[in-house]
């Protein structure tokens, strides 16, 4: 009878034994796809993180002389083109003044990219599947005007969340050797411009900016994947195979970008403009010592448009639009074809939409 129950005793407990191991293995098989999510996400940041820092590093000096032409007084000319513009700023403030700012530019678009490109990969996900739920056909995919919306979502969310940056990076990288004030750098602009003027201070421009990314990263994200999947489906002129190579991808970069920025540009000329309001010092740079002096003070971005178009022309929101075209084309290349290529080597599926 003993014998029984220590029979009895040890059954229940090796079967003890194998249910909780069951249970664990269980509870591993739940807990693996959540790593692996969480894995992939911080991937997919890493990679939109390296894509924007490598595009704007390559094309800093261009970026900067588009600032400087956009703000400059219009009776006190010193960049006047791309050519003249960058070979001034050599002259006047050597190597360093090319890429004045850029660190505290890619302290801003590091953080934008990343979200920037995860948040289209969700956003194109959510939007999908709705799609799918209302036309009730689960091989529907992504229209260009879906893509749009997408892409217009994650302009918003990256920009919003990044804007303050992107305010004192624009107030940085207009200063030069003679500036009667200097921000030292991004903490320091930032703590200056609190100080000074206010919280508030941090997104003057906001209302542009969130206005003129609609078109600009939603047309690049549209144009981008949509063109991508015509050359891949169309094959024109037998130019592409099932996958499309770095200088297809580049191109088609090229194209998106060039595309966004034209649409999109006056708005960030305002949005630059409206950046300046509020800075004492600002008056040496954009508005100089001419006879007509540029009115610095705007109410608003329509106000904002109003004066700009008054004083300046019609011609005036479209400064700087040179450089930045041919700053543009690589920059968003770039960024795409990177982007791409860093979540391929991380391991993940580089198709930015499913």
């Amino acid at each position: 009878m003993a014998s029984e129950d220590v029979k009895a005793a040890r059954d229940s407990a090796v079967e003890k034994i194998v249910n909780l191991a069951e249970e664990a293995k269980l509870a591993r098989e739940e807990i693996k796809p959540t790593s692996h999510a969480v894995l992939s996400i911080c991937k997919s940041l890493v990679a939109g993180g390296v894509a924007g820092g490598v595009s704007r590093t390559a094309v800093a000096p261009l970026e900067r002389l588009k600032i400087l032409l956009q703000v400059q007084n219009p009776h006190s000319i010193k960049y006047n083109g791309t050519i003249q513009g960058l070979k001034y700023i050599w002259r006047t403030e050597g190597f360093k003044g090319l890429f004045k700012g850029n660190g505290t530019n890619c302290a801003r678009i590091v953080p934008n990219s990343a979200v920037k490109f995860f948040s289209y990969e969700q956003a194109s996900k959510g939007i999908l599947y709705l799609y799918r739920q209302q036309t009730v056909n689960e091989d529907a995919e992504l229209t260009p005007l879906l893509r749009l919306g997408a892409g217009a979502c994650a302009g918003i969310i990256a920009m919003s969340a990044t804007y303050p940056m992107d305010m004192v990076r624009g107030r940085i990288t207009v200063q030069t050797e003679k500036s009667p004030y200097q921000y030292r750098g991004m903490f320091h602009a930032l703590s200056t411009v609190l100080r000074e003027e206010g919280p508030r201070a941090l997104y003057k421009g906001w209302t542009p900016s969130v206005i003129g990314v609609v078109p600009y990263v939603g047309l690049n994200f549209a144009v981008y994947e949509s063109l991508k999947d015509w050359l891949i489906k169309a094959k024109p002129f037998g130019l592409v195979d099932d996958e499309l190579g770095v200088v297809t991808r580049l191109a088609c970069g090229a194209a998106a970008g060039t595309v966004g920025q034209t649409v999109a540009y006056p708005l960030d000329v305002i949005r630059r403009r409206m950046q300046m309001v509020g800075w004492n010092h600002a008056a040496s740079i954009v508005a100089g010592d001419g006879r007509s002096k540029v009115p610095l003070e705007y109410t608003g971005m329509i106000d904002a448009f109003r004066k700009t178009v008054k004083y300046e022309g019609v011609r005036a929101l479209y400064k700087g639009l040179v450089p930045n075209s041919v700053k543009v084309v690589p920059s968003i290349s770039i960024a795409f074809v990177a982007y791409e290529q860093v979540k391929d080597l991380l391991g993940v599926e580089i198709r930015i939409s499913d």
